[in-house]
């Protein structure tokens, strides 16, 4: 797996550059601004970057906003942002046109090595990784859009279980249910937010950017 690193702290960059090379992953380019992240995703094209949020010069959200360029320029390559930072006001906006390949942990919350490279891993193939404590904020600033409303508790829970990217035996595992009832729920989830089937679209994916306040 081909990875760039954007991360402003030279030590966690160092030290996301060795971690992620000794599990045999090739770092393309480990850098610290955002223009320089673009610069070395157009030039290596890698599966996926890791992106802190805040850096230079301003130390606010250089980071997220040279994700949403990343992501419409280079549509190929995941996104993981890491930071220790909740940002609300450009994370939906990192969703739309597909929330496939995108993610969102808090390096503070993360347990092990294992839990990162796993997500990072995710990201990269097309699925998403999302810190709990990141959809609970999205979903705070947004739970009144799209039909959102209408979802029971439990069906609350199994579409917050979706966009942090469990698959629907993960979910049963995780609510201590039955496979079949995790499939009975998100099919509810799919109609009460009109999203028929089709061939062309990822209802999961559609589901997922609903919940988080962004456009499908």
């Amino acid at each position: 797996m081909r990875v760039v690193i954007a991360e402003d702290a030279a030590l966690l960059r160092e030290g996301l550059t060795r971690l992620l090379e000794d599990r045999g992953h090739v770092v393309c380019a480990a850098v610290s601004d955002g223009d320089a992240l673009l610069a070395a995703v157009a030039e290596h094209r890698p599966h996926v970057a890791v992106v802190d949020i805040r850096m230079p010069p301003t130390h606010t959200d250089e980071g997220l906003r040279a994700a949403l360029k990343l992501r419409h320029d280079f549509p190929g390559t995941g996104v993981l942002m890491f930071s220790q930072y909740i940002e609300t006001s450009y994370s939906a906006q990192l969703l739309e046109g597909g929330a496939s390949g995108v993610g969102y942990l808090l390096k503070d919350r993360v347990a092990n090595v294992a839990e990162f490279s796993a997500a990072l891993e995710r990201v990269a193939s097309g699925g998403t990784a999302l810190d709990p404590e990141v959809v609970s904020q999205l979903f705070r600033a947004s739970r009144q859009r799209g039909g959102l409303a209408t979802l029971t508790p439990r069906e609350r829970q199994v579409l917050a279980l979706m966009a942090e990217g469990r698959s629907n035996a993960g979910i049963a595992a995780e609510l201590v249910v039955s496979g079949g009832a995790v499939e009975k729920h998100v099919a509810s989830i799919f109609g009460k937010l009109n999203l028929p089937p089709g061939e062309s679209d990822n209802r999961r994916v559609l589901a997922v950017l609903r919940y988080l306040g962004s456009p499908a």
